[in-house]
């Protein structure tokens, strides 16, 4: 017997309907898509912030707003 806790309730898997089994492999595929995302996200996030550090390294020393304007 496979049994699943929902809200601290032990169900007997087997036992359950068409439609509570249909929401429960509903619900599962929801947590995987959104650890996916997660995990997507972090990537993502850690590229961004090479980015930042490669364009921070590629600017120029003297930004203009610290240059002397001559007009």
């Amino acid at each position: 017997m496979t049994t699943i806790t929902i809200d601290n309730k032990d169900y007997d898997l087997d036992s359950l309907s068409d439609e509570a089994k249909a929401q429960l492999q509903m619900l599962q595929f929801s947590d995987q898509e959104i650890a996916r995302l997660n995990a997507q996200l972090a990537i993502v996030q850690t590229a961004r912030m090479a980015y930042s550090n490669a364009l921070l390294a590629a600017l120029p020393a003297t930004p203009l707003s610290d240059t002397i304007k001559l007009s």
